[in-house]
Order: C-alpha cells, then sequence, then structure tokens
C-alpha cells in the first residue's frame, strides 16, 4: 500500500540502543545517519510490507512489486547490498533473488524498525554496503518483565481492503519472561487511480498469518532466551495474472548476554538462528516452481575493558545457507553459501572529539552441484555448469568522528571501504527470470565487489528545533551490475534473435553513487496544543564511472513536508510527499513522471473499562493522483495505489 502518513515524523527520541554500534549510544551520539520507527509508528501507520513502510524515510526508497513483495532500497543500492536483520540475527528468504518474492516479515508484529543508511560492513558483512534494516520484535525479552501487559489491533480499509488483527502479550515474574504474538492480514485487489486505465490491480490480493513465542531468564547481569517464529502467506503477484506464492518460514533463535563480568572481557553477548524457508509458485493453483532456503547464523561479541582511552568490542559471525530451485522456472542452481567472519569495533574520545573505527575480515564459499535441465544450444548437456565452488576473501575497514561544535551544532562524518562477495544468483543464473522478463545469466568470473564511501553531516539541536542535512559519495570497483547483452532467447535459453526473453548477463563495472538527504523537525507554536512542522529531502544519482551512463532504477529526488498538532491526546496531520520526474534512465531504460501525494492523519487516545485505546483514520492519496515509482520492474503496469480511507484501533492492557 501507500507510504505511510505520519509514520516518518522527526522525533527527538531519548536514549536507544540501535543497529550499527555494538558499545550502545544515544541516537545522536551515532556516526552513521540512522532512522528509527517505534512499534507504535508501525503498527497504526505502517504497510503491509517491510520496504513500503520503510520507504518515505531519508534515503529510503522501496523496489515496489506490487503490494505484497516489496524490499526497502537504501541509497539507491538495493538486493544484496541491503542487509535485513530480525533482531539482529541474519534473514533467510529469497527476497534478494527475485523482487516478487516476499520478506518474511510482516509490519503487524513488530515493535521497532532500525535502519542505518550508508556502509555497516563492520558489523554485517559486505552485504550491508548500502545499509542495515533491522526489524526488533522482543520475542526475547532482555531486562526483567513485571506482571502482564499487551495490545490488540484492528485494521479494516485501505486501497487493498485490509482486514487485519494483530495481538501481543507478555508476562514476567522472578526474572522469568514470556511473550506471545500474532496477526492475520487479509487483502483484495489494489484499489488504483482510475487514470492508469483500471480501476483495480489484477492479482494483488493477499492471505497472510503469523506469529510467535520466546522466553527468556533475566537479572541484572544479563539474560537467556529463546524463541519461535512463523511466517505464511499467499499472495499474488502483480507481474502474471495466474501465479500466485504460497510461501511459508519457521525460525528458531536462542540469544544471551552477560554483563560486568569483570577482568579483560567485560560482557559478552550471543545470538544463534535457524530457518527453514520455501515456498511454491503455482500457476492457476498448480505447484510449478519450489524454492528452499534452509539457513543457519551465529554470532558472538565480547566487551573489553578499556585499553587506555580506548573501548570497544570484537567478535565471530558464522552464516551458512543452502538454497534449491526446484520446477519449470528454476533460474539457478541448487547452491550454498558459507561465510566466516572477524570483527573488531572501537571507539575513544579525545576531549570533545568522538573516534569509532574497526574492521572485518570476512571468508566466504559459494558452491554449486550444477545439474537442470538440459542446455537447448548444447542438448545433452545440462544448463547449469557442472559442480564449482568459489572462494572469496572480502576486507572492510571504517573511520568515523563526531564533533560537538557549540551548543546547537555537531558535524560527523565517516570514512569506509567495503568488499562484497558475489552472490550464489550473480554467479551462477542460468535461466528466463518471470519477475523481470529477462534471460539472465551470472558470470563465474566475477571478483569482490570493492567500495570507499565517505559520509559527511551536519546536526543540529536547539531547544525543540532538530534536523541535519549530509551528503554521500561512493565509489566503486567492480560493481555488479546487471545488464543487456544485445542478445535475445527462447523461454528454454535457446539463443534467437528473434526470442521473446532479451538477455542480461551480470558484469564488474565501476561505479559511483553520490547524494545528499535533509531532514528538520521544527516548533512551530504552542497554540492550543503544539504545531509541527516536519521537513525532508533527499536525491542519489548513480552512473557507471566509464561511460556516464545512469545506473538503473535509482530513485529521483524528493521532498516531503508535513504539519502535525496535538494536544493531549488528539494527534493530526496533514502530509504532502512530491516527487520528481526521472529522466536520468539506463540505455533501454525510460522516464517516470513526478507526482505529489496527499495524505492525512488523525488519532485519538481514550481510557474505558480500564483499558488505554487508541482510534486513528487515515487518509493516503486524497486526489486519487496516479503514481509510478522509478525503482520498480513494474512501474508500468504496477501504480501505486489510489485514494484510500483506512482505521484502527489499539487496545492496551
Amino acid at each position: 500500500m501507500a507510504a505511510p502518513v505520519a509514520a516518518q515524523t522527526i522525533k527527538d527520541l531519548p536514549t536507544v540502543v540501535v543497529t550499527g554500534n555494538p558499545l550502545g549510544s544515544d541516537l545522536s551520539d551515532l556516526v552513521s545517519p540512522v532512522s528509527v520507527m517505534d512499534g507504535n509508528d508501525l503498527t497504526l501507520r505502517g504497510a503491509s510490507t517491510l520496504g513500503e513502510t520503510v520507504g518515505t524515510l531519508p534515503g529510503v526508497s522501496s523496489t515496489w512489486f506490487g503490494p505484497n513483495s516489496s524490499r526497502p532500497v537504501i541509497r539507491g543500492l538495493d538486493g544484496d547490498r541491503v542487509r535485513i536483520l530480525s533482531n539482529g540475527g541474519a534473514t533467510v528468504d529469497a527476497s534478494s533473488l527475485s523482487f516478487d518474492h516476499a520478506v518474511t516479515t510482516d509490519p503487524l508484529v513488530i515493535e521497532r524498525v532500525e535502519v542505518v543508511r550508508g556502509p555497516a560492513a563492520l558489523m554485517y558483512g559486505g552485504n550491508a554496503v548500502g545499509g542495515v534494516v533491522n526489524t526488533l520484535d522482543n520475542r526475547i525479552p532482555q531486562g526483567a518483565l513485571s506482571g502482564a501487559s499487551g495490545r490488540l489491533d484492528g485494521i479494516v480499509g485501505g486501497a487493498d481492503s485490509t482486514r487485519a488483527v494483530a495481538g501481543r502479550a507478555e508476562y514476567g515474574a522472578n526474572g522469568f519472561n514470556l511473550h506471545v504474538d500474532g496477526f492475520s492480514r487479509r487483502t483484495s485487489d489494489l484499489r488504483i487511480p482510475r487514470s492508469s486505465g483500471a480501476s483495480r490491480l489484477r492479482n494483488s490480493a493477499a492471505e497472510s498469518e503469523g506469529g510467535g513465542i520466546g522466553f527468556s531468564l533475566a537479572g541484572d547481569k544479563g539474560y537467556v532466551g529463546a524463541s519461535y517464529g512463523q511466517y505464511d502467506t499467499l499472495y499474488g503477484t502483480v507481474a502474471e495474472p495466474s501465479i500466485t506464492i504460497d510461501m511459508r518460514s519457521e525460525r528458531w533463535d536462542l540469544a544471551g548476554e552477560a554483563r560486568d563480568l569483570g577482568g579483560f572481557i567485560t560482557g559478552l553477548k550471543f545470538r544463534a538462528g535457524h530457518t527453514d524457508y520455501k515456498h511454491v509458485e503455482l500457476d492457476d493453483g498448480a505447484p510449478e516452481t519450489r524454492f528452499f532456503n534452509k539457513g543457519t547464523d551465529f554470532r558472538v561479541e565480547a566487551s573489553h575493558a578499556p585499553i587506555g582511552a580506548f573501548r570497544g568490542v570484537f567478535g565471530v559471525q558464522l552464516d551458512s545457507s543452502d538454497f534449491s530451485a526446484l520446477g519449470a522456472e528454476a533460474f539457478v542452481p541448487s547452491t550454498s553459501t558459507d561465510t566466516r567472519a572477524l570483527f573488531v569495533f572501537e571507539e575513544t574520545k579525545v576531549g570533545d572529539l568522538k573516534l569509532t573505527f574497526g574492521g572485518r575480515l570476512e571468508r566466504v564459499k559459494v558452491g554449486t552441484d550444477g545439474g537442470g535441465p538440459d542446455d537447448a544450444n548444447n542438448p545433452g548437456t545440462p544448463r547449469f555448469d557442472p559442480s564449482q565452488e568459489r572462494r572469496f576473501t572480502a576486507r572492510s575497514a571504517a573511520f568515523g568522528a563526531i564533533y560537538p561544535l557549540n551548543d546547537m551544532f555537531s558535524v560527523a562524518s565517516q570514512l569506509a571501504h567495503t568488499e562484497r562477495a558475489p552472490t550464489f544468483y550473480e554467479l551462477f543464473a542460468n535461466g528466463p527470470h518471470a519477475a523481470t522478463g529477462n534471460y539472465e545469466l551470472g558470470n563465474t568470473t566475477l571478483d569482490t565487489e570493492k567500495s570507499n564511501s565517505i559520509d559527511l553531516q551536519l546536526r543540529v539541536k536547539r531547544g525543540d528545533h532538530s534536523g541535519s542535512v549530509g551528503v554521500f559519495h561512493s565509489r566503486f570497483n567492480n560493481y555488479i551490475a546487471l545488464s543487456g547483452s544485445g542478445r535475445n532467447r527462447e523461454e528454454d535459453g535457446l539463443i534467437d534473435p528473434a526470442g521473446e526473453l532479451p538477455e542480461f548477463t551480470y558484469n564488474a563495472v565501476p561505479a559511483k553513487f553520490t547524494g545528499v538527504e535533509a531532514q528538520a523537525h521544527l516548533l512551530l507554536c504552542r497554540c492550543a496544543g503544539e504545531l509541527h512542522l516536519d521537513l525532508q529531502a533527499d536525491m542519489v544519482r548513480a552512473s557507471n564511472r566509464d561511460t556516464g551512463e545512469p545506473l538503473p532504477r535509482i530513485a529521483p529526488m524528493r521532498a516531503l513536508a508535513a504539519l502535525n498538532w496535538h494536544r493531549d491526546r488528539l494527534q493530526l496531520r496533514l502530509e504532502a510527499q512530491g516527487v520528481r520526474r526521472q529522466d536520468r534512465v539506463d540505455d533501454g531504460g525510460t522516464p517516470t513522471a513526478g507526482y505529489t501525494l496527499v495524505n492525512a492523519f488523525a488519532s485519538y487516545g481514550f481510557s474505558a473499562g480500564g483499558m488505554g485505546w487508541e482510534a486513528w483514520l487515515r487518509g493516503n492519496n486524497l486526489f486519487d493522483t496516479e503514481a509510478r515509482n522509478h525503482v520498480s520492474f513494474l512501474k508500468t503496469i504496477a501504480p501505486l495505489p489510489g485514494r484510500s480511507v483506512m482505521a484502527g484501533l489499539r487496545m492496551n492492557f
């Protein structure tokens, strides 16, 4: 659905431990630009996908493959260059492989989302070169709870006629904590502006449900706990009228922390998880292609006692996954990926100057057994090459600084070198990809992708006013891009000048990304309440350094302005988001028209029956404007949602 109204309000947050710094820091004391959305924003104003929920944060857009499948795009980087985490652990699905594959997280049960913009490879690996999106659900409570608490949400309406319920309950006594959550969501085909030529987006309905249970034992010096989560969804893919995806994911987690250990090691954190993911692509209800991905991740961090003026963390991370695709539209072979990493993160202060630095060493092994159907150009030979294995060593490092210029202004900067190993599909793909309409070929000769990046940000805080403006530049060597080869193929892979599928190959090119991000939160007046003005803008340009040609599907310049008034328990918000026309397109790309969306939001909190309640109403795209996402492969057939009204009610106990 459309980007949520007011979910991105800039707030003066209290001290919050956020993703990207293992030592834990105040939000304003972090080197990297970070945005935080809390559970209330997510449940009351979120979208049905993670990508659309965070898609209007500064520097963040989305892939928008219809209302059911959307991944975050950070500073023009998507796919394997944006790391999606669940409670700090790796998510295992197939969403980076194909745009029609959903992320296995529903915003209804998320407590908070933390988004790090820019390289975060030190802590999370080379595939966090664009940034990190970390979802938190508190299924393993890290502190001791007291008594029972919870909430229940009901949501109806919207452009997709949502009918959703979600709940969470927690109980704690004597250091034992229990958490239970669940959700159910039903949607119909998405309503789109009539000016687009239709009133509904065909094959965009969905049914989703899931939940989790977890427990922990927590005390003053740490905690240990476990959780189980499940996510099921059946949804239309939009691109093809008869294709639906039936998806199921199960995840088991263990986590713990020991604090105040004494000696050189002052604290330990660990997290281990295992995910069993599968989905079936159905054609008119008949199974066509099956995807499986089983993954395990393990991470341990050790905090050390101060060494002189330095304090820091070092650790180990182990990830492994086994992926397979079986059926008519399997364009990648069965593969296994194993990653082993060592990392260190340190910080110190020199007067008022805070310095951070660290490094990471990764060993990555990607292997395949080959096989598959016959190669149409070489009958009797499997399409996927025989068993082969590639090994990579990726080295990353970063240096950052924050300096307060005075009580009002501070500057933050980061220099980062990041290396990313190619993924299994960049290496071994060979087949028709229905989501893109291309025949895709991997490249087994690819080397490690390398980039050097710089961020510079000016931050301001004065009373009730706050804001920031920042610039960034990333320079890539061996940027792995999917580009047209000039050849065509039939669906079975036969090379044919009249073939219906254009051939696209993964190749390494030199590239650069440059951009600007700005945001401000201003108190205009205290007039029968408080009236605030929120402002936000971002822009990114990306091009091939050799040819100067723009890289494909880069979001255009965007700006947002909102008036937000609240008094006691009543809040009103009016918002306008403008997106410029995108004329910077690659060879074969087409421009996308600009647009302006106007949204409104109202909420009211009250007490009844000994419970706390909140009722809210949201209107999106009030003028029914036709809008198309330039980042989306489906921009020509899947416009953004039309005018809609959604209502929700929350009960807290």
